[in-house]
């Protein structure tokens, strides 16, 4: 599976993952925060993520 090299990966549960380095498969992702003023790294995620089935 080719992977982008703009978007370095380490999440191996997810369904974009590349098998095959530690990179993702997708064109573009949407980051996204999960609290009102994000200040910190915990405070974002990948909210591309899918889990693998």
């Amino acid at each position: 599976m080719n992977h982008n090299d703009s978007i370095a990966c380490t999440v191996s549960e997810c369904k974009y993952h590349c098998k095959s380095d530690d990179y993702c498969t997708l064109n573009q992702i949407k980051v996204v925060k999960h609290e009102a003023m994000a200040k910190t790294v915990e405070c974002t995620d990948c909210g591309s993520f899918q889990p693998m089935k």
